[in-house]
């Protein structure tokens, strides 16, 4: 039986299957990778939550940063990846998507909000850092653009894409329904991930603790590789082997 056949198999026996996504999803939409060997951190560096907070310098530098993401983000579709997600959901078969990603592309596919953990935050959103009111953020772009300055929102507070940055803490809600999720499922999936970052890769974890079954697909190493609890570790192209996964499991399961 080949590692396709096997995971087609576990989607097909799975209910409630929790799905954690990184940025190797997204590639193929355009999305570059932060992380990698190529990622946007080799290029630039980041600036922090304090920074931002307690910096009008800092502030328009994220700003920048930002308008150069969402140049790209503008563009960017969801692709086969994305759509075999939302596929196994209208099929009944998932809990909850776990996404470290911030390009919104899992909602743009059809995944469902009810559905949906993005623990990053989200790009498609602006939030102010004192009101907490989140608007579009076409418009305030287009003020940083005009006015080369970071921009306020009208209660005073700083205006900021919906993310979580380096230094600013996840939201308390999201992380309490991706454990909750990882309680409940009866399959877990990476993909994707190079499962690295804390504590969003305790997610997986969390759910391993009961003895489900838990696969792993990424083109290189992952900090997960070498646990017991992985059921079944895929080195390649998610884009290709998951997709192709999930058809053959619904085909067979539709008869």
């Amino acid at each position: 039986m080949t590692e396709l056949d096997q995971l087609a198999d576990l989607l097909r026996d799975a209910e409630i299957a929790l799905v954690f996504t990184g940025a190797g999803i997204s590639t193929a939409s355009g999305i570059p990778d932060f992380r990698g060997p190529d990622g946007v951190w080799q290029k630039r560096k980041p600036v922090y939550y304090q920074q931002f907070m307690s910096s009008a310098s800092k502030r328009r530098v994220y700003w920048m940063y930002k308008a150069d993401e969402m140049e790209t983000l503008a563009t960017a579709e969801p692709n086969a990846v994305h759509r075999a997600i939302a596929d196994l959901e209208q099929a009944g078969k998932v809990e909850m998507v776990v996404t470290q990603n911030i390009d919104g592309l899992h909602s743009m596919a059809g995944t469902t909000a009810e559905r949906l953990v993005e623990l990053h935050g989200t790009n498609r959103e602006v939030e102010c850092q004192t009101c907490e009111e989140r608007t579009a953020p076409e418009r305030h772009f287009e003020r940083f653009e005009r006015t080369d300055e970071a921009p306020d929102c009208h209660c005073g507070g700083f205006l900021k894409p919906a993310t979580i940055s380096f230094g600013q803490n996840l939201r308390e809600i999201d992380m309490k329904r991706a454990y909750e999720a990882a309680d409940r499922c009866d399959l877990v999936l990476a993909l994707g991930s190079t499962l690295s970052v804390n504590p969003a890769a305790s997610v997986p974890l969390i759910a391993t603790l009961r003895g489900i079954p838990y696969v792993i697909i990424n083109r290189g190493e992952t900090a997960h590789d070498r646990l017991t609890a992985v059921t079944l570790r895929i080195e390649g192209d998610v884009g290709e082997l998951f997709p192709a996964a999930v058809e053959r499991a619904l085909g067979e399961g539709t008869g």
